[in-house]
């Protein structure tokens, strides 16, 4: 078998809110993982206190999440296991399957959903976490809905990284 996973064309792309669903489920999956990332990263500098070393956990984390889902969205299945539950896969433009590079150039570009948010934040001046979150639910919601606007209903890291994001159900096996 080549390159191509399938034929792009067979594919639709998934309605935006399976999509923000599993971006949902995603993030309970992460919770674990950030979970654990920050263990090791306390016991690994032995932080005393929270807020000891918090630049450099924010770093850690931000590295842990770009080699899970690079990992994942540039292996052979194209999916992480949230995907694979909502039966969603990343392909490029053509249905082949995604290089290492085009999934950390996405991985990247996908900061796009939280940058404009935590910037206005950050420049009204205005502090604490239920205005952060709110915006940053906001601003998470436009995006999403900037979808629409393609022609394809991908979102924007998508369409610049030459990705897509398809509904893929697995083949059952001959009975």
């Amino acid at each position: 078998m080549s390159g191509a996973i399938t034929e792009a064309g067979d594919l639709g792309t998934p309605g935006l809110l399976r999509r923000l669903a599993c971006m949902l489920y995603e993030g309970v999956l992460l919770f674990g993982v950030l979970m654990a990332t920050g263990l090791v990263y306390s016991v690994a500098t032995q932080e005393r206190n929270a807020l000891q070393g918090l630049h450099g956990l924010q770093f850690v984390v931000f590295v842990v999440l770009g080699i899970y889902f690079v990992g994942f969205w540039s292996s052979r299945r194209g999916q992480t296991l949230a995907m694979q539950t909502w039966h969603i896969r990343l392909v490029t433009r053509d249905g082949s399957r995604v290089s290492r590079s085009r999934a950390l150039a996405r991985y990247l570009l996908a900061w796009v959903w939280f940058l404009p948010a935590l910037a206005s934040v950050y420049s009204s001046g205005i502090r604490g976490p239920g205005v952060t979150f709110a915006t940053l639910g906001v601003g998470m919601l436009v995006y999403a809905a900037s979808s629409r606007l393609h022609p394809d209903r991908q979102f924007w890291h998508d369409a610049a990284c030459g990705t897509r994001l398809v509904t893929w159900r697995p083949r059952l096996p001959a009975g």
